[in-house]
């Protein structure tokens, strides 16, 4: 990287989604946590972090063996569909149409769950199993992006370090405050986020087909500002018909 502001924006794009994803696991982590208790919470999540770190060993040396405007584009064309995902979701919970996530309801579901399998002798292996899946299905889109938005241009590194920041914040304050992370603001999170890798995407993806981008890395910018006014644009847009939309599904 030429300048700081590739760099800044991997670092930034690796955190932000991060710090979604770990929010959303340390929420089921708690859980089994404060309900059951903290060994099988610690249990299942250490045995998932295990196994995504030899994903991350198995996996991260074959992207060496890929042609770099191969990786740029296959990496660009993910990152596009990935980061549109998050932004769909993000417009329509905006307007309404899907309702927010909630870290307080998500921690009451599964302390509910976990109650209801208190008297199960299985007890701590489910509490285990519920903490294991959550971190390694979230871990999983973690390891994803930080691989997505650093390898198209040798950068793993300053993605590693945007995620492993996000893991110790919200380990450092989950822990302190002893209960969800409520006031995150994961929607404005998951907006910013799918902005910033539908960019990424774009910008790799004409990477990858040979484009000559005026004012090379710094285009990153004027794409990120041309995907957040169209997407300002379709919610307000989406704002101005629901209700006739309403209406019409009703």
């Amino acid at each position: 990287m030429q300048t700081l502001t590739p760099v800044l924006s991997i670092i930034t794009a690796a955190f932000l989604a991060s710090l979604v994803e770990v929010v959303e696991a340390f929420t089921i982590v708690l859980a089994v946590g404060v309900t059951r208790s903290w060994r099988p919470a610690l249990t299942g999540a250490a045995l998932a972090l295990a196994v995504l770190a030899a994903l991350v060993l198995a996996f991260g040396p074959l992207l060496a063996l890929v042609p770099i405007t191969t990786l740029q584009f296959v990496v660009g064309v993910l990152l596009i569909l990935f980061g549109m995902r998050w932004l769909r979701k993000a417009i329509l919970r905006s307007v309404g149409v899907i309702a927010l996530h909630d870290e307080e309801a998500a921690f009451a579901k599964e302390t509910a769950a976990l109650h209801q399998q208190a008297a199960d002798r299985r007890a701590d292996y489910l509490a285990g199993l519920a903490s294991f899946k959550a971190v390694l299905l979230e871990g999983v889109e973690v390891v994803f992006i930080v691989i997505a938005v650093g390898a198209a241009h040798g950068q793993t590194f300053y993605a590693s370090m945007g995620a492993l920041a996000a893991f110790i914040l919200v380990m450092l304050v989950g822990l302190a405050v002893h209960r969800p992370l409520a006031r995150v603001p994961e929607n404005a999170l998951k907006f910013v986020v799918g902005l910033m890798l539908t960019s990424f995407g774009i910008f790799w993806t004409g990477e990858g087909i040979g484009a000559d981008w005026p004012g090379a890395d710094l285009a990153l910018l004027a794409i990120f500002a041309i995907v957040a006014l169209a997407s300002f644009a379709m919610v307000r847009w989406l704002r101005g018909i629901r209700p006739t939309a309403a209406g019409g599904l009703a």
